[in-house]
């Protein structure tokens, strides 16, 4: 009887252990990922730079971040509104049309976007072969002209570009769609002339191309041009620096935008908080990351936004005395 009542009283115990344990919440990690690009662009190694940072905070945040190859900007703006993505790479064009409604976001504004910060400038490179004797934009008409995969910032642009200019898509004699990482290889087998692409440089997917064919960094320039970079303040005109690829010693005109880290007011403050806070306490090995970051400085990690600053990256640029 003695062994019994133990027993019973031993499971009673149990029980209680057990219904105790069940009440106290499950301490589990937060994942948040980012929205990049293709995998030889910038986008998706400035996504990882992110995450690494974000990352090395995980025992204190308890916030594990993540990257995630995709179309790019258009697309991650749009799956981000539709909470598939925490964080997008976006470029500051693409998030001032979607913000506003405007552009291929016609009927379509995402009021929910907001900024978190802009990264580093991306300039338009127009990437053709030296035979293909492209010297000017408009000399792209009765040209193979890759615009860019659909969603991307790059065909957005460009077909911006060409409306501003008084070119349209037919009067090339190919309009590409090709992803960023097809198109080095479309180039050097002549299966196109050229092709547009919205990037910090020096870039490996164009270093690829110039190593493996002859081509020329062509100018965008003229009046056409300076009217449309007037017209629409989120651009700006600048060169990319002469030495950066082969055969392309000197400086050539063109103009761009921000590659900014965009996210939803879905997002709670503490996680983006954190992703600025990894950021900026980091700042100088981030920096080392990749050479497209060689010139940002903090400050400048707040120009050219196109959209609201999200709430938890204004605390913290707050805290950093970085704005009032």
């Amino acid at each position: 009887m003695k062994k019994i009542s133990l027993l019973s009283k031993s499971k009673s115990l149990a029980t209680v252990a057990l219904v105790g344990a069940l009440s106290i919440p499950a301490f589990s990690a937060q994942f948040i990922t980012i929205g990049t690009g293709g995998v030889t662009g910038t986008y998706y190694p400035t996504g990882g730079a992110i995450c690494r940072q974000v990352n090395k905070m995980k025992k204190e945040t308890n916030i594990r971040c993540s990257v995630e190859s995709t179309g790019g900007s258009v697309y991650n703006v749009n799956t981000i509104k539709n909470g598939e993505l925490d964080f997008g790479t976006v470029q500051s064009d693409v998030v001032y049309q979607s913000y506003n409604g405007i552009g291929k976001f016609e009927g379509n504004k995402i009021e929910k976007l907001r900024s978190v910060m802009a990264i580093y400038p991306e300039l338009l490179a127009l990437v053709t072969r030296k035979d293909a004797n492209i010297n000017s934009i408009m000399d792209v008409k009765g040209k193979r002209i890759n615009l860019g995969n659909p969603g991307s910032g790059n065909e957005a642009t460009a077909l911006a570009l060409f409306k501003a200019v008084g070119i349209k898509k037919d009067d090339l004699a190919f309009a590409g769609a090709l992803k960023a990482a097809e198109m080095p290889d479309a180039l050097r087998d002549d299966k196109i002339d050229g092709y547009f692409y919205m990037i910090g440089h020096p870039n490996a997917n164009i270093t690829d191309a110039s190593n493996s064919v002859d081509v020329k960094i062509t100018p965008i320039q003229g009046k056409a041009v300076d009217a449309f970079v007037k017209k629409n303040p989120y651009f700006a005109q600048a060169n990319i620096a002469g030495g950066l690829y082969k055969g392309n010693d000197t400086d050539t005109p063109t103009f761009g935008v921000k590659a900014v880290l965009v996210t939803s007011t879905d997002v709670d403050d503490k996680a983006v908080y954190t992703v600025v806070k990894a950021i900026l306490e980091n700042f100088d090995e981030f920096k080392q990351l990749h050479p497209a970051y060689a010139n940002i400085t903090k400050e400048s990690l707040l120009d050219g936004l196109s959209a609201p600053l999200h709430e938890g990256a204004k605390k913290y640029f707050k805290e950093a005395g970085l704005i009032k």
